[in-house]
């Protein structure tokens, strides 16, 4: 799997007051993906991106987007997956870079 793939399938951190709770207890992280992306491919990625984590499991959400107005006008933001990643016991991920 190339690191152009690899940057395609992790979209992004979720860090909110539920993920950190959820991080704390169960050893969780929580990622926007691809919408795309299988359940393999995002294990894949979060060991070879961060290298050191050993992924134990990996849950997928489908997120659908809500429904805004705007100037009057009805729209829906995109629909987006959500992966929880639970890793295995000793390991962890350092998103700040602090060591």
């Amino acid at each position: 799997m190339s690191q152009q793939s690899i940057m395609s399938i992790l979209l992004e951190p979720k860090v909110t007051e539920k993920s950190s709770m959820i991080g704390e207890l169960n050893n969780q992280y929580v990622f926007k993906v691809s919408r795309n992306a299988t359940k393999p491919q995002i294990k894949k990625a979060v060991e070879l991106m961060f290298e050191g984590a050993e992924v134990e499991s990996v849950q997928v959400t489908n997120v659908k987007g809500k429904r805004k107005i705007f100037k009057k006008l009805p729209g829906q933001r995109a629909n987006w997956k959500k992966a929880y990643i639970k890793l295995k016991p000793g390991f962890d991920i350092d998103f700040m870079g602090t060591g």
